[in-house]
């Protein structure tokens, strides 16, 4: 009974299965109708009898296992011979014909059409990814290559130890017909749209991936150190946090040889080696980018082909080209066009004669007695110097009846024209180019700096006593004065007058004087009712790039009255209120110990009055602290005093600004007040709101005195002008032994990108500077001559720039001259310690490390206009020396190699530049 049901079952299953199998063998003969009309009647016919013997039984099975099996060799056979042909035509792919005059310069989407009629052993299918599976230019040659992977897999190089395989003779056509079979898909050779790959041909050499990729703010692999080389219009960022990846499955690479190559990466990435030792004659050459070192300049590298039969048709090589002799020119002539703008930025800049670590110790004992007494004057004997304005610039003589001028300075003239050079040389497109990569490879050097030292440089901050950030030197380099205190204190302030003094007269206002207390019943307002909203002098989302609402935050209250009573020193009490608050926010700056500040006091150059009264109000009032330093700033005001009628010319506000400082020079008596004020005076300002449009000017702009236009003259034309007059009244300074005034304006915060020309040929530091990441020649010329960046992304965030695409980060990470400063705390922080609330937001928002920190603050003190013996107590003894030398961790809790890694990246990026024959100077320009 159960051997009856088995065979029934075992029946049933063979009947399905031999329909199956001659359904299968119909499908397979297909193409011939009368076999399939066969095999369908044979398989329906076998279902209809129901008498089966074992033999049908055992053929059926055979024969459908058979066919399966034949079925299944066929396509494993068609997959494993198309793999391996793939291998094959990756291994001995040639390049195209290219003619003798065309130049190669890689696979481009779009070098490949339907119409074009150069030969190619075969063209890739769709199925690759449009990768062309590999990576630049095959030359057939006798030796091992590197295989590029595909577009879409990640930037790493592989060794090709797993295809040993050696190639005795170049491969033609006919041989890879019998290699490749027909079935195969064309082979397709060109790139997807937009990359460009360059080949890295030895299997010892790691491939480097590339540097950055675009992504828009939004991306999840985005980093906080966004693109800085966008426009703020652009959507789209670099991605600069994204690690480059470094693989070489042969050899095991030490972290101190990757960063020796690293070293001395070329201008262009892509890198060569000779992979033939016995060169024929009859080789040709096939051209490749240039490898140049700092010291030595370019080195070329180059491709030989052994065993090339050059009267063999069916050869497939590519033609000669002479890439690397235009290369060589081009890069030799961007080198060039930087060296003449750091030149022209010499033959402006301020220099002084005798530096004060040179000098015997005078200097110090003057400045001691300043320590002393702040306010007393020593008579001064005057000198025979005689000085009148000539075409808005002061000329020096040594008497009057004398007509040599002794510190002769560059004409107006000349600077327009050198600014329109360079700022000519900043528009070509090579140099652009060319800019931007170094300074991505000064990036990703200091990045592997990082990677490598990190762990060294926190060990070494860790065995210096005592100093950590907090007990360390650090300098606001920028803060106004009107706003150096913060909203509550300037709030505490008011209730305390208001309560102490309420029947005291501070100001005369619609023809009567009125008392505080008169003030604020005018304004509906008492002591109770003050807070800090409806003091309202806190940025908000309202002055984003809207600077005149953000002067209006100045006004307490909204009011100009309160401006005028508590935050101006010209008023009816002569600034009493001022100089009580100024001395608060001093007395916290000493109690501090370690935070100094450079403050910034107006002069409008509305009178030459203006002068005497702010140094009577600094004497009056005692002004004066060992951490604080003063800059005077000049508002850019012109068209508003034309307006007014308080000026006739722009040469009125030249003269009322410089010849008050050229008479207390020459005779310190006619301005007591003022030349014991001028110790304390560092640097000249220019200030206002960089966003205005502009004319920019010619190279023959109208003379001060032909200046009578009701609009406001450029920021250039304001720059040079400021700049001549500063540069020769140093000069008289300097020969008397007086301390000198360097122009440090806000420059690049907004506007053209020519205030940053004119700021690089003429200033020392500046303020700001955000605008640089919109052009990279500029930015690598800041970073060569070192000039000093005050920055304040804080600020920044209120104005101009969101916080989180201010460059700061990526200008210090390339090694630029940065710090960190508040600029107007008042308006900006909350806390006491705006400074330190400045660092601790960068440092939580950009990941900065403690030596990060350190070195920031560091760069603050040698920007800062504080004394000799100052800066030597606060970094050292040999502060200004260049390089480690110069550093003293006890001092600075900065370690010594993160200061060496920055002198010698400097000094390479120099040499380069010079073409190994630059002459740096040892000591630092402070």
């Amino acid at each position: 009974m159960v051997f009856c049901k088995i065979h029934k079952l075992i029946s049933m299953f063979y009947s399905d299965y031999k329909y199956c199998a001659y359904s299968f063998i119909a499908s397979f003969y297909n193409t011939k109708p009368s076999i399939k009309t066969q095999l369908v009647s044979l398989s329906k016919s076998k279902m209809d009898s129901s008498s089966l013997s074992p033999i049908h039984f055992a053929l059926a099975t055979l024969f459908g296992a058979s066919v399966m099996a034949i079925s299944a060799f066929y396509i494993h056979k068609r997959s494993v011979d198309q793999v391996i042909d793939r291998l094959i035509k990756l291994r001995r792919r040639p390049d195209r014909y290219y003619a003798d005059n065309d130049e190669f310069t890689g696979y481009e989407d779009g070098d490949v059409d339907d119409t074009d009629d150069r030969s190619y052993i075969d063209d890739d299918d769709e199925d690759d990814g449009g990768g062309g599976g590999g990576g630049g230019d095959y030359v057939m040659s006798n030796c091992n290559r590197g295989f590029g992977m595909s577009c879409s897999l990640p930037n790493v190089g592989f060794s090709d130890e797993w295809m040993s395989e050696r190639v005795s003779k170049p491969v033609s056509f006919g041989s890879l017909e019998k290699l490749v079979s027909d079935n195969l898909p064309p082979l397709r050779l060109n790139r997807r749209q937009g990359e460009q790959h360059h080949d890295h041909q030895a299997s010892s050499k790691a491939r480097v991936g590339s540097l950055g990729r675009i992504q828009t703010p939004r991306s999840p692999a985005s980093y906080a150190y966004d693109g800085v080389e966008n426009s703020d219009d652009d959507g789209t960022d670099t991605v600069v946090g994204e690690d480059t990846q470094y693989f070489d499955e042969s050899i095991n690479s030490s972290a101190h040889d990757i960063y020796s190559s690293i070293q001395n990466m070329p201008l262009v990435l892509s890198q060569v080696e000779n992979v033939s030792n016995n060169q024929s004659n009859s080789h040709k050459k096939v051209s490749k980018e240039i490898n140049s070192t700092a010291e030595n300049g370019s080195e070329k590298g180059e491709f030989t082909s052994e065993n090339y039969h050059a009267n063999d048709p069916n050869t497939v090589f590519p033609q000669a080209t002479m890439m690397k002799e235009s290369l060589n020119h081009e890069e030799e002539e961007v080198r060039k066009m930087i060296r003449e703008c750091l030149d022209l930025r010499e033959k402006y800049v301020f220099r002084e004669t005798h530096v004060p670590w040179t000098q015997s110790h005078e200097a110090d004992s003057r400045l001691s007695d300043i320590k002393r007494d702040p306010f007393q004057f020593v008579p001064v004997d005057p000198t025979k110097h005689h000085f009148r304005m000539e075409d808005g610039v002061v000329h020096v003589y040594a008497s009057e009846n004398d007509s040599v001028d002794l510190f002769p300075v560059a004409s107006a003239t000349t600077f327009f024209t050198d600014m329109h050079h360079i700022l000519k040389i900043i528009s070509v497109g090579n140099v652009r180019s060319a800019c931007f990569h170094r300074l991505r490879f000064l990036e990703e050097k200091f990045r592997l700096h990082l990677l490598v030292n990190a762990d060294s440089e926190f060990l070494a901050q860790k065995s210096a006593p005592h100093r950590d950030f907090y007990n360390i030197r650090k300098v606001d380099t920028h803060v106004h004065h009107s706003a150096c205190m913060n909203q509550k204190h300037l709030l505490r302030f008011i209730k305390s007058k208001l309560r102490k003094e309420p029947d005291e007269v501070v100001i005369f206002r619609d023809g009567q004087y009125l008392t505080l207390k008169e003030v604020f019943e005018s304004l509906d307002l008492t002591g109770y009712d003050l807070n800090v909203d409806l003091l309202d002098v806190h940025a908000d989302k309202s002055t984003f790039h809207r600077f005149d609402k953000f002067n209006l935050k100045y006004n307490p209250c909204g009011q100009s009255r309160l401006r005028e009573i508590f935050l101006k020193q010209d008023n009816l009490i002569q600034g009493r209120f001022l100089g009580e608050l100024t001395k608060q926010v001093l007395s916290d700056l000493d109690a501090s110990k370690y935070q100094v500040a450079e403050y910034r006091v107006s002069i409008y150059g509305r009178k030459q009055s203006e002068w005497d009264q702010l140094a009577s109000w600094f004497i009056n009032n005692s002004i004066y602290s060992e951490n604080a330093v003063w800059l005077i700033q000049l508002p850019r005001l012109y068209n508003i005093y034309k307006s007014m009628g308080t000026v006739t010319s722009f040469q009125n506000i030249l003269d009322n600004v410089f010849i008050p400082l050229f008479e207390v020079t020459v005779d310190p008596n006619s301005h007591p007040q003022l030349h014991v004020f001028l110790m304390q005076v560092v640097g000249l300002d220019l200030v206002d709101d960089e966003s205005k449009p502009e004319r920019r000017p010619t190279k023959h702009m109208p003379t001060p005195a032909e200046w009578t236009n009701d609009f406001n003259p450029s920021y250039s034309y304001y720059a040079y002008y400021c700049y001549a007059n500063l540069y020769t009244l140093n000069k008289l300074r300097e020969s008397k032994g007086l301390p000198t005034i360097r122009l440090r304006p806000h420059c690049g915060e907004a506007g053209d990108i020519d205030h940053l020309a004119a700021g690089f040929l003429l200033c020392h530091n500046i303020s700001h500077g955000i605008n640089l990441r919109k052009s990279p020649v500029l930015q690598y010329l800041y970073y060569l001559a070192q000039i000093g960046l005050a920055m304040s992304p804080l600020s920044n965030n209120s104005l101009f720039l969101d916080y989180h695409r201010n460059p700061f980060p990526i200008f210090f990470q390339r090694g630029l001259n940065v710090s960190l400063s508040t600029d107007d705390p008042l308006q900006i922080h909350l806390t006491k310690e705006p400074l330190v609330e400045e660092y601790g937001v960068a440092a939580k928002v950009w990941k900065l490390s403690s030596c990060d920190l350190c070195e920031i603050a560091r760069n603050s003190v040698y920007q800062s206009g504080f004394s000799h013996a100052a800066k030597a107590h606060w970094l050292g003894s040999k502060y200004y020396k260049r390089g480690p030398e110069g550093n003293d961790i006890q001092k600075t809790n900065v370690p010594r190699m993160r200061i060496a890694f920055r002198h010698q990246t400097w000094t390479e990026e120099m040499q380069y530049v010079y073409a190994g024959q630059a002459r740096l100077p040892q000591e630092v320009d402070i």
